[in-house]
């Protein structure tokens, strides 16, 4: 080849060579291991850093606690709906009788760092609880045969909670609950409306309700009669929820409502000025 010939053949090289750089992302490597077999005259293969797995998808949040008031069949609620994946209820029983801690729901919420509180089961004029109750697993009062103990809020030790009939709960061991709340009438069972509930005496009330799932209620009822409470949540939807049961809660100058600032919509506080101090209350706390 002649020399002005090589000379253009050198010259396109180095042209190609420029348009394509060098991968740095490989070079490395291969320069590694081409420096192994220089120095040990063995064939060492390249170090390949490991492949970092993508990234999972970001978990969907439950939605938070919800204050909503509203009226359905002519009745006004408040109250707070949640969801029992993210939050969980609890009772705040008084041993040595009303207002031996706390003198409301305000200051029980405010004293356990509750999301809220309403009041909770019924109790002798002495303070007595009126049917079983657990707290924090110990137990307090007895089973009460009377229909102001015919429904039953309880947590079971694997954190499983539901609303049953006394009857249905009563068997289950002792030891395997955590938290239990004896009160009643029951005001829907299995999506209908209990049957017989009183239809003459009107007076506040406060209840626990249930879907059947992981979607729970606590609220307060204006002034209306247990009939016509139990009518207007088994054949509507509070909050867009079907209420697979309802118990009730001590009403009259016992209901009283409290929400915290950190829920949208609070603070609330429904307790009028003649109410009278209770036993317990029920909690709603972050799991």
């Amino acid at each position: 080849m002649s020399a002005p010939s090589y000379r253009w053949l050198l010259l396109t090289s180095l042209v190609i060579s420029a348009c394509h750089p060098l991968d740095r992302s490989v070079a490395p490597n291969v320069a590694r291991a081409h420096s192994h077999v220089a120095a040990g005259g063995a064939t060492v293969m390249p170090v390949v850093p490991p492949v970092a797995p993508p990234p999972r998808p970001a978990p969907s949040f439950l939605s938070p606690p919800r204050y909503f008031q509203c009226g359905l069949g002519g009745i006004s609620f408040q109250g707070v709906s949640f969801d029992s994946r993210s939050h969980r209820l609890a009772i705040a029983d008084q041993p040595n009788g009303p207002a031996s801690q706390w003198g409301d729901s305000q200051e029980a919420g405010r004293a356990t760092n509750a999301l809220a509180a309403v009041n909770g089961g019924f109790f002798t004029p002495e303070g007595t609880p009126l049917g079983r109750v657990v707290s924090h697993g110990k137990v307090a009062g007895s089973w009460n045969p009377s229909s102001l103990g015919g429904g039953v809020w309880f947590v079971q030790s694997n954190g499983s909670s539901a609303i049953s009939r006394r009857e249905a709960v009563r068997h289950i061991p002792e030891s395997a609950i955590s938290s239990l709340l004896q009160a009643g009438p029951m005001l829907v069972e299995n999506g209908h409306a209990v049957s017989g509930l009183d239809l003459t005496k009107s007076s506040p009330r406060t209840f626990i309700a249930w879907d059947g799932g992981t979607r729970w209620v606590i609220a307060h009822a204006d002034s209306c009669t247990l009939a016509g409470l139990s009518g207007a949540l088994a054949t509507n939807r509070l909050v867009g929820m079907p209420a697979h049961a309802a118990l009730n809660l001590d009403g009259g100058r016992s209901a009283e409502l409290w929400i915290s600032p950190t829920i949208s919509g609070g603070p609330v506080f429904l307790r009028p000025f003649w109410n009278k101090p209770v036993r317990n209350f029920v909690l709603l706390l972050p799991k």
